[in-house]
């Protein structure tokens, strides 16, 4: 795909496409690959590389849809992805797949209470979180804001926490007290 003989097709979103039909060895079909470049980031493109088009991230997109059009097959696949990103972020960060009670309907109630929190959590962090923040999955926010190192310290009149002052984020969380 780093042939400068390939032409790259780009669309009205700024996207550049191309494909080719072609079957692999065991396959017994003909298959539309799609292949996208995407231009990298100004600081990625002065690394000096051996190889052509280094300056390019491709990413390829196997069908065997031949009516979409290359723009409709890159939207189609990255929302699929996506969805598999949701999934596993579900799976993984709210044990979503460790249901063990022997009901049913209890098992279902559970789930929907999960997805209830977990579309919760990707509101608030769809409204409130910045930069880095807004990628982080639920795990590393949870560890980073929630899960604070530090100890509840009981004095004559009052309750304080105090932080442990190895906690990689203390900055962050002095700047979110009111």
């Amino acid at each position: 795909m780093t042939d400068p003989s390939i032409v790259f097709v780009t669309s009205a979103a700024g996207r550049e496409t191309t494909e080719l039909v072609t079957a692999l060895n065991t396959w017994k079909e003909d298959r539309r690959f799609v292949v996208l470049r995407v231009l990298k980031d100004e600081k990625d493109r002065k690394q000096i590389s051996f190889l052509e088009g280094d300056a390019y991230d491709y990413l390829f997109f196997v069908t065997n849809d031949m009516e979409l059009s290359s723009e409709a097959v890159v939207e189609f696949y990255e929302k699929r992805g996506n969805c598999e990103n949701y999934i596993k972020e579900a799976k993984y960060d709210m044990a979503v797949g460790h249901l063990l009670l022997q009901s049913f309907w209890a098992n279902e109630a559970i789930f929907q209470l999960m997805m209830l929190a977990y579309n919760l959590f990707l509101l608030f962090k769809m409204d409130f979180a910045k930069g880095t923040e807004y990628r982080q999955q639920i795990k590393t926010f949870r560890l980073k804001y929630i899960f604070l190192a530090g100890k509840i310290i009981h004095t004559a009149r009052s309750v304080v926490m105090k932080i442990s002052e190895k906690y990689p984020y203390q900055e962050i969380y002095e700047k979110s007290l009111p």
